[in-house]
């Protein structure tokens, strides 16, 4: 068995692999929130996929693997299939973004696009190794690579549920936290899985070196997630000014559909406001009888009010019909005589 190392430059390695996750973390939530509040909805998503999917899970990835070393052994990457794992990881989290954003949204469908996308992201994990070219024999432990997978579906399930709830600034940054160290812990985990082994006929392996990857995949990224933060920067004020009503009960645009109790809530208040009026409208006799309100005196056409209180100590604060008598509500409302035309 040869030596393995994961982290071959101390700490460097593993802190800012973490960090490029956080980030794309957070860029991706800061757009998942733009989608379900202001229109564009399906390129947010897009930036979305591109900055977990590319910056959160690929990026971190590779810049873990600059700290991974064989003794004695040469590694380099098939650059190809290298691309191919990026985009299978930018495909996967938006199909899981896709699948939670339709309606009839339900627990079954986050579930769904957390099955997808955390299997999605170890095949993009394998994949990635598999670029991987050594003259070292390579082979895996299958109990740690289906740990690392149910991590990986874990991590992938919280995070679209992530996507769907969290708005506001100090909890997106809260979740990108979050979300960094699931994605990190499943990549440990999923090397750790690894072994390695002299080979009886090794022979030198072709393919770009982990330095020689480095420098363009560093530009690029660094292109993509600057101008993902542009993007994210300038729409700021326009998020804001688009964020839906109390009382909003429609979508704020087509296949991403506002999952708050705000709808729910403003359903309620227009039933109510269709049966009893705008509120305006002075209430039938039935509301003072179905609320235990004692109605003033001066609603029965008698000089004065009288200072009786509702049991649990409420005052009507709405008037009562003149046209009503107080034998109308001999249980509920028992009125005091009193000096008046009909009290005399």
């Amino acid at each position: 068995m040869l030596e393995i190392h994961h982290f071959s430059y101390g700490w460097i390695t593993p802190v800012l692999a973490y960090v490029m996750s956080v980030i794309g973390s957070l860029l991706g939530l800061r757009c998942t929130a733009r989608a379900r509040t202001g229109d564009g909805g399906s390129s947010w998503l897009i930036s979305a996929a591109v900055a977990i999917g590319g910056t959160g899970i690929w990026v971190m990835h590779f810049v873990a693997m600059l700290g991974f070393t064989i003794r004695g052994a040469v590694i380099k990457y098939n650059v190809p299939l290298t691309l191919l794992s990026a985009v299978i990881s930018v495909s996967v989290v938006w199909i899981g973004l896709f699948v939670v954003a339709r309606e009839p949204f339900g627990r079954w469908s986050l579930f769904a696009g957390g099955a997808v996308t955390g299997l999605g992201v170890g095949a993009m994990h394998y994949s990635g190794m598999y670029a991987m070219r050594s003259d070292a024999g390579i082979s895996y432990n299958a109990a740690m690579v289906t740990l690392s997978m149910v991590i990986a579906v874990v991590a992938a399930t919280v995070a679209l549920w992530f996507t769907l709830i969290i708005t506001g600034i100090w909890a997106t940054i809260g979740a990108a936290l979050i979300m960094g160290v699931a994605v990190s812990g499943m990549h440990y985990t999923g090397m750790a899985s690894m072994s390695a082994h002299h080979m009886d006929h090794p022979s030198s392996p072709s393919g770009a070196g982990p330095m020689e990857l480095l420098a363009p995949l560093m530009i690029s990224v660094s292109m993509v997630t600057l101008i993902l933060l542009i993007h994210v920067g300038l729409t700021e004020v326009d998020e804001r000014a688009m964020v839906p009503e109390p009382q909003r009960t429609e979508p704020a645009r087509a296949g991403w559909s506002l999952r708050s109790s705000s709808a729910a809530a403003a359903a309620v208040v227009a039933s109510t406001a269709a049966e009893h009026g705008s509120g305006q409208d002075e209430p039938g006799p039935k509301d003072y009888r179905t609320a235990g309100l004692y109605p003033p005196a001066a609603d029965y056409q008698a000089p004065g009010r009288h200072e009786l209180a509702a049991p649990g100590g409420r005052r009507s604060d709405q008037y009562f019909p003149a046209t009503a008598s107080p034998g109308s509500y001999p249980d509920r409302n028992p009125v005091p005589p009193q000096r008046g035309p009909r009290y005399s």
